[in-house]
């Protein structure tokens, strides 16, 4: 029959030794409290499995279970560089996101595009000055030899009418975050037109 240490003793031994154990643990695993407190399970687990270590010459357990500790961890880092490194979910969802996010881009670039064919010459050539090249409204009045005041109604009418055909990227949809997708695929359906 296997012996094993009583669950008093293993009890004291925790409360006297284990916030130490765990304080050493966090330094060894560069405060990653997760696998300290992995270790000091493993710990505890060796010091319930060999209660001859009680029986030792020391005057405390503190030393054996710091050594027991740091051998634990010292094979769990040789363990860990020995394979390959893990990939955790949330690495791969972000994968899958950014593949889906630049799909949306690319599928609103060519509504956008499709929806300012449908603009009148003035409206596209306001939102092409605007939203395309970046001008100010100042500046886009000086290309198109308009006043201001034509400019800001031309841009305003221009990105109503384009609200109307493409009514999932209004700014008065399903949020704030789709008027700005709006922006972004105008802007992302110059640059492939260009």
């Amino acid at each position: 029959m296997t012996k094993y240490t009583r669950e008093p003793d293993l009890a004291a031994l925790q409360r006297e030794h284990g916030p130490a154990l765990m304080h050493f643990l966090l330094g060894l695993t560069y405060g990653d409290r997760q696998r300290a407190e992995d270790l000091l399970q493993e710990t505890l687990v060796r010091a319930w499995q060999h209660p001859e270590a009680f029986e030792g010459p020391y005057a405390s357990m503190r030393p054996w279970l710091f050594t027991v500790g740091r051998r634990l961890a010292i094979d769990a880092r040789r363990n860990r560089q020995a394979r390959p490194v893990e990939v955790h979910d949330a690495v791969l969802d972000a994968r899958v996101e950014a593949q889906d996010d630049h799909a949306e881009r690319s599928a609103a670039a060519l509504d956008v595009r499709d929806a300012v064919r449908t603009l009148s010459p003035e409206h596209r050539a306001v939102l092409a000055q605007i939203y395309f090249r970046g001008l100010s409204v100042a500046e886009a009045a000086e290309v198109l030899g308009v006043p201001c005041g034509t400019v800001k109604s031309r841009s305003y009418y221009a990105l109503r009418a384009l609200a109307r055909v493409l009514p999932g990227y209004s700014s008065g949809g399903p949020s704030a975050r789709s008027s700005s997708k709006s922006r972004a695929s105008i802007e992302g359906a110059s640059a492939t037109s260009r």
